[in-house]
């Protein structure tokens, strides 16, 4: 693969999740997360992209979110559970991506706010069609996702190099 063709990011926050009394590691998705969660996996299949790779947080809701949604794929990309995406800041998740072998052309990343958030707001020099106006309103909230186009090597990846090509949220 050249490293000049166009390459996907999808940032994808965890569905809803439940507050019991466990670390916030360890909090697992609502009721209403897992629907949102499987509903999220048919909406990233219906965008049509044949993911290469998945960074997961290691946070039990991300986990939960990412079992159901990959469900709705026809195929099931490489998963790796990252604990660097934990609580991580955009800068952090750039260190991420940064590491993402060139090979990979369509990632997933499966986060948390306000950094997933935040790095589609970073990474986002432009957009298409409606997409910043509708994340502007919605904000990003649980089982959102938003896809970015990237031309380049992952290590160049920098603020402003991506185009926001696409924004889905569940209904509220």
């Amino acid at each position: 693969m050249s490293v000049a063709e166009s390459r996907r990011i999808v940032l994808f926050r965890h569905a809803k999740a439940d507050w019991p009394q466990v670390t916030d590691h360890e909090r697992p998705l609502a009721d209403r997360g897992r629907m949102d969660a499987a509903e999220a996996g048919r909406r990233l299949a219906d965008t049509g992209i044949p993911f290469d790779l998945a960074l997961c947080s290691t946070a039990v809701r991300t986990r939960e979110t990412w079992k159901l949604a990959v469900q709705e794929f026809p195929q099931r990309p490489k998963t790796v559970y990252e604990e660097r995406i934990y609580e991580a800041s955009p800068g952090e998740l750039i260190a991420v991506l940064d590491e993402t072998p060139d090979d990979a052309q369509n990632i997933l990343v499966i986060g948390h706010n306000p950094g997933i958030q935040g790095l589609a707001d970073v990474l986002a020099g432009s957009a298409e069609g409606d997409a910043r106006e509708r994340m502007g309103r919605r904000g990003f909230p649980a089982a959102a996702f938003a896809v970015l186009a990237y031309t380049g090597e992952w290590k160049s990846l920098e603020p402003g190099v991506a185009t926001l090509q696409d924004y889905w949220a569940p209904a509220e």
